[in-house]
Formats: structure tokens, C-alpha cells, sequence
């Protein structure tokens, strides 16, 4: 992996969460804290891909790099792939890993550990999970859970995504982390693909990866970002930043 491109898609006009890339979330808004993390992981260049000029003008005043992108993208996915094809029309960056941007307590180290399944030449899209801990995820729907067949102790090579309890019996289940590090080349056919009768059942893209042939594999981690889809959600976000930000200026 010669040059990897971090692509933070953010799009205002939210089912759950009215205007969520700008909620206030220790006084910066949450899409800021995103790209901060970001940066922090030192993994590669990092953009924000946007249809709202007010996300575009909130990085822009953090330092960061913005571009619009087109309103009415199907996924994060195509607005990714937008921006990429803008900003690198030449592909001189091979991966690109599309981090979601509502992850505002993200572990900066869960980038570059996003990455390593790439090593092998024989993965097109590589993932994370963690193993699942409190009972009641088992069973959340909510809570998107990774099946598939070790290839080291810390990898797996993805079989399937499901909202159920799966797979059955005895053993670990594994929660999703939607970061995804795509190769170039996957990204592009990825999205020329049209979604699947599995994709739209479960609500969940990288089905149509896997249903026409392409290998995902997981890196298995220790820890699952605080994800903010619902105002619950954002107001566990905020009472954690504040008090991780709180540590660093006693610091």
C-alpha cells in the first residue's frame, strides 16, 4: 500500500439525526472531531466529501480539505468514490478507505489496523470487528454482526453481514465497524454494481461485495467506536468527549 486516501463522506439531510456532521459535540462539530481523528491516525491524506457547504466550511476553518460532492449519492460509497475520482483523477493513491462520519471518539490506531488485511494481495476490501461482549447485542438488529472463517487469530475472511444472531451455536459473534479500506480498482467496480436483493433486505452494501465474488476480509479488534445514528447516541458522545477533552487540558 503505497499512498492511502481516507475519505470521510458526510451528508446533512440525515433520516435520524437532523443536520448531524455539524451537532455540537464539545464544542466543535462532530464531522470535525472525525477528520481530527483522522489526521491523528497519520494513515494518509484525508478529505471530507460533502454535499452541504457548511460541513465544507466547518473543516475548511479546522485546517482540513473539503470537497463537494453530488446531493443525491445512493450511498457513502458513491459519494467516496465522487471525491476520489475529483481530487486524484489519476489514482495515484491505491486504497481508499471510506471512515464513516459519525464516529466522533474513534481510536486514531483503527485506521492503520483497517489496512493490514490488505497485505494479501487476494483481499479487495478490508474491515473491522470486535468481539461481542454485553448479551443484549446479540440480538439488537441495530448492531450488524461479521460471519466468517479465520485466516490468522486476529483476521477473518468475511462470509457474510447480517442484523440476526448469526452465526448459531456456541462461540464468539462479532460486531461490524463500517470502515472499510478499499483497493483502488475494487472501489471503482464496487460501485458500478447495482445493489442486491440481500443488500436491500438487510439494509447492508457489502453484500453486493460479496454476492458478485469479491473478498472482504476482518480485522478483529478490541474495541467498537461510539457510533451516533440517534439523539441517545449523540448525547453519549457528548458527555464522553467532554470528558476526554477535559483530560487533555488538565494535562
Amino acid at each position: 500500500m503505497a499512498s492511502p486516501l481516507i475519505v470521510i463522506p458526510a451528508r446533512l439531510a440525515s433520516t435520524r439525526l437532523a443536520n448531524k456532521p455539524l451537532a455540537d459535540i464539545a464544542g466543535q462539530p462532530m464531522i470535525v472531531h472525525v477528520w481530527r481523528r483522522a489526521m491523528e491516525s497519520k494513515a494518509g491524506r484525508v478529505l471530507v466529501a460533502t454535499d452541504a457547504e457548511a460541513v465544507a466550511e466547518a473543516i475548511g476553518r479546522a485546517g482540513g480539505e473539503a470537497v463537494m460532492t453530488a446531493k443525491n449519492h445512493r450511498s457513502g460509497s458513491d459519494r467516496v468514490f465522487e471525491a476520489a475520482t475529483r481530487v486524484d483523477p489519476e489514482a495515484s493513491h491505491d486504497v481508499v478507505v471510506n471512515l464513516q462520519g459519525d464516529l466522533p471518539a474513534l481510536d486514531p490506531k483503527l485506521i492503520a489496523k483497517c489496512l493490514e488485511p490488505l497485505a494479501n494481495p487476494a483481499v479487495d476490501i478490508a474491515t473491522l470487528a470486535a468481539e461481542i461482549k454485553e448479551e443484549g447485542e446479540r440480538t439488537d438488529p441495530n448492531v450488524v454482526k461479521a460471519v466468517g472463517t479465520p485466516v490468522s487469530p486476529k483476521c477473518l475472511k468475511a462470509l457474510y453481514f447480517t442484523r440476526a444472531t448469526a452465526p448459531w451455536g456456541e462461540g464468539p459473534l462479532y460486531h461490524h465497524i463500517g470502515i472499510y479500506a478499499f483497493r483502488r480498482a475494487a472501489l471503482k467496480r464496487f460501485v458500478a454494481l447495482p445493489p442486491t436483493a440481500l443488500e436491500r433486505r438487510e439494509k447492508l452494501e457489502q453484500l453486493r461485495a460479496l454476492e458478485a465474488g469479491m473478498r472482504i476480509d476482518i480485522a478483529l479488534v478490541d474495541t467498537v467506536p461510539i457510533g451516533v445514528d440517534t439523539a441517545a447516541d449523540l448525547e453519549r458522545a457528548r458527555t464522553f468527549m467532554s470528558a476526554f477533552v477535559g483530560a487533555l487540558k488538565a494535562e
